[in-house]
């Protein structure tokens, strides 16, 4: 089998989280009962015109500033003409020759590089609703609650070229609007879904493969699936002398293959025209601006103040940075300029644990009560790995005023200013080992940590790790 690129382009599309829908006062509420959330309005009926939500336009503006694209002071919407169960009102209200940006990029880390994705352009539209072909043993049922539901989408140029690069790029994006706060970015709600547009060319080559579309794709890892399927699929049919048709592919998440659904070149003629009830929306540059002024802080800025001003590793600044809220409480506690890394180590490893296992806020937790412990385990008064396995669920689960000293001393982890006591420890220990002493005195010096753990465990937490390393390390060499 020769070698082969694939090329990847999406068509990412981004369900709001407005109170109402995109061009009427229908709610925007997921999970209600079916049929519950339409009007006169959303179903096109004679008479009724549709009225732009405006958090809608606003949320564009956010994302595609973030995105770096040129915002349209003036743009348009168009009927999309399709006649389809889940689309009551015969058209689809969206944006085409003058979509409210164009350009544009986003920057992503995958496998440890970082790439980036340029953007053709971001544009308004409203969802249709919902056909489910699996709930009744004869029929195909509809729901039209999701038709009418403000959607922004966010089409790329064809630069991804794997399918990792495809799942990372896909949750660099719902990082995203979970950071600017217009969508909850949850793909098993249909929050997010994509359009996955794959072709392969021999590799060297600059000439694009004929792409096929695989259609609503609604996980980063049945995105990453497909695009593994789809890719081989091609290469298979043109390694076997055959050519690639342009294809509407749909994808099995249980057997991981896509299936044809559609060829291109049935499709329906969209029929395109300005939409007759809304006039093009003019914007000006002041309301624009005013808009960007409230963006607040973005993913990569929050992962650069971590690293910088708090002296994080990457790694830790990459798992704070997945949950802006995170950020916020870890940027809001005083302790974190002096105190950073315990912080972020004690966030990680016991704080969100305990917040996931019992479904609970970090802005439910006693502030004070984690600023004392973090000062107290940095003050090295105790040990803190004793520390955080003795202490953290309490200090988590407490919503009163905690005496943490106190609380150190009821569990006897408060270490001894006096550190003689360990010279007859290490002496036990190092008389109980003579074999990996001999060890280390030959070069392997990995076993000073074997040491530390033995006199630290006999010491019952009471050692001071600075004190321990000095005066084992002195009796190791004599």
């Amino acid at each position: 089998m020769g070698e082969y690129t694939t090329v990847v382009g999406l068509e990412v599309h981004v369900q709001l989280n407005t109170l109402s829908k995109a061009f009427c006062a229908d709610m925007n509420q997921f999970g209600d009962e079916p049929n519950n959330n339409f009007s006169a309005v959303s179903l096109a009926l004679p008479g009724t015109l549709p009225v732009l939500n405006e958090t809608h336009i606003k949320s564009s503006i956010k994302l595609a500033h973030a995105l770096k694209s040129r915002i349209n002071l003036q743009n348009a919407f168009d009927r999309k003409n399709y006649f389809y169960p889940d689309l009551p009102k015969g058209y689809q209200i969206t944006q085409d020759k003058a979509p409210i940006c164009v350009g544009g990029q986003l920057k992503y880390q995958t496998e440890g590089i970082e790439k980036t994705v340029r953007i053709h352009h971001v544009h308004m539209e409203e969802d249709a609703g919902k056909n489910s072909h699996d709930l009744h043993s004869k029929y195909s049922l509809v729901d039209i609650n999701r038709a009418g539901t403000p959607l922004i989408e966010i089409v790329t140029e064809p630069d991804l070229r794997s399918s990792q690069e495809v799942h990372d790029f896909i949750a660099a994006l719902q990082q995203l609007v979970r950071y600017l706060d217009i969508s909850d970015g949850n793909m098993e709600e249909g929050s997010m879904r994509c359009d996955v547009n794959v072709s392969v060319m021999p590799k060297g080559s600059s000439v694009y493969g004929e792409r096929n579309e695989i259609k609503n794709v609604n996980s980063k890892k049945f995105a990453k699936t497909a695009v593994e399927y789809e890719s081989k699929r091609q290469i298979k049919v043109l390694e076997s002398g055959g050519t690639i048709s342009m294809n509407t592919l749909l994808f099995n998440p249980e057997n991981g293959t896509t299936k044809p659904m559609r060829s291109k070149e049935e499709a329906n003629d969209y029929r395109y025209f300005p939409d007759p009830d809304l006039p093009p929306l003019q914007l000006s540059q002041e309301y624009v601006d005013e808009i960007i002024s409230h963006v607040g802080l973005l993913p990569w800025t929050a992962k650069e103040s971590l690293i910088d001003d708090f002296q994080l590793t990457e790694y830790d600044a990459d798992i704070l940075n997945r949950d802006k809220k995170v950020v916020l409480f870890f940027k809001g506690l005083e302790i974190a300029k002096n105190h950073g890394s315990t912080l972020s180590s004690f966030l990680i490893n016991k704080a969100l644990p305990y917040c996931q296992e019992n479904n609970k806020e970090l802005s439910t937790l006693n502030n004070q009560n984690i600023s004392d412990f973090i000062e107290l385990l940095d003050s090295g008064k105790i040990s803190k790995s004793a520390g955080l396995n003795t202490l953290s669920e309490k200090v988590l689960s407490s919503n009163d005023k905690l005496d943490i000293e106190v609380l150190a001393k009821e569990n006897n982890l408060i270490q001894s200013d006096d550190q003689d006591f360990l010279d007859q420890i290490i002496q036990d220990v190092l008389s109980q080992n003579a074999d990996k002493v001999k060890a280390y005195k030959s070069g392997k010096k990995g076993l000073l940590g074997f040491f530390m753990g033995q006199v630290m465990g006999r010491s019952k937490g009471k050692a001071n790790p600075k004190v321990l390393t000095e005066k084992l390390g002195k009796a190791l060499e004599s």
